[in-house]
């Protein structure tokens, strides 16, 4: 019997201004209910978040008083970018969002009150389980997004924690950007359901350009390319906040008109910058990458 997804969750949908699903999202929701451990392959801006959201929603117990669902993210941002978006939601369930730079006291008397959502990245998240900060033995989902992107980092060592604090029972929910030629060991499974749909046709006017510049001169160069583009509509990509706020500085320093995104900033400021961009008051946005996933872009892409 097939399963009408919109159907279901369609108060959270309703929240998030979502008319409905994507196919891929179907895709997950369907995989996720018949197997206890899959890959979601699909690229950027196609909405991993939302499908792997609805299935920790639908696995919580209201009367199970203990983390049930862990979310491992590469960056803040990115952790960020997923709380708002379980926010959004509207559920009756708390969540708890642990990143570095963040009080970590403050995360300590969040998970005393048992979240059933953690979201975290792998660094914080293993500070908090070296120190038992919450009770992991009710986790029946763990999640880990961008999952290459981890392990590009390097955080094999934080995640392997984690996996040898938990039972082992738990559904494991992979998603990655990219093909994985092979899966680091200390993951708890041998085998694996693969959702993939990096393989559609992406979009045939895309053209990719190399420019060739010192690391000394990168931002200069970035700012007269940028310059060249004639008022068009332009979004500049960074790894860091840090480098957001470096070419912030020098297209000011310019009085080249911009606009900024990343998640240090508050909810409000990233707001406004949307704004901003969206109606032509600037025709320049600098962001982090994972800071603007699922921002720039209409909810449905969540």
């Amino acid at each position: 019997m097939q399963v009408d997804f919109n159907a279901r969750y369609a108060s959270y949908l309703k929240n998030l201004s979502i008319k409905e699903l994507n196919a891929m999202q179907i895709a997950v929701l369907q995989k996720i209910s018949i197997a206890n451990n899959i890959m979601v392959l699909s690229p950027t801006g196609s909405g991993k978040t939302l499908p792997f959201l609805l299935a920790c929603v639908s696995r919580f117990n209201a009367e199970v008083n203990a983390v049930q669902a862990i979310i491992v993210t590469p960056s803040r941002e990115l952790a960020l970018q997923i709380e708002q978006v379980f926010k959004t939601m509207k559920t009756t369930f708390k969540v708890s969002c642990c990143y570095g730079g963040h009080s970590f006291k403050t995360e300590q008397d969040s998970l005393s009150g048992a979240p059933a959502l953690l979201i975290a990245t792998p660094g914080r998240l293993a500070d908090h389980i070296s120190r038992e900060s919450f009770d992991p033995s009710q986790v029946q989902l763990v999640v880990l997004d961008e999952f290459d992107k981890s392990l590009q980092m390097g955080f094999h060592d934080q995640i392997k924690l984690l996996f040898k604090t938990l039972k082992g029972k738990q559904q494991h929910i992979l998603t990655s950007a990219t093909q994985l030629e092979t899966l680091p060991d200390f993951l708890p499974f041998k085998k694996h359901e693969i959702i993939n749909f990096l393989t559609e046709e992406r979009n045939a006017n895309l053209q990719l350009k190399l420019v060739q510049t010192s690391p000394a001169e990168k931002v200069e160069t970035l700012l007269r390319l940028v310059a060249g583009f004639n008022q068009e509509v332009c979004l500049v990509f960074c790894n860091h906040r840090e480098a957001v706020d470096r070419i912030s500085k020098l297209f000011s320093s310019h009085k080249f008109e911009h606009g900024i995104l990343h998640g240090a900033m508050e909810q409000i400021d990233r707001e406004k910058s949307l704004i901003k961009f969206r109606g032509g008051a600037h025709n320049v946005l600098i962001a982090t990458d994972l800071a603007a996933r699922g921002s720039i872009f209409q909810k449905s892409d969540m």
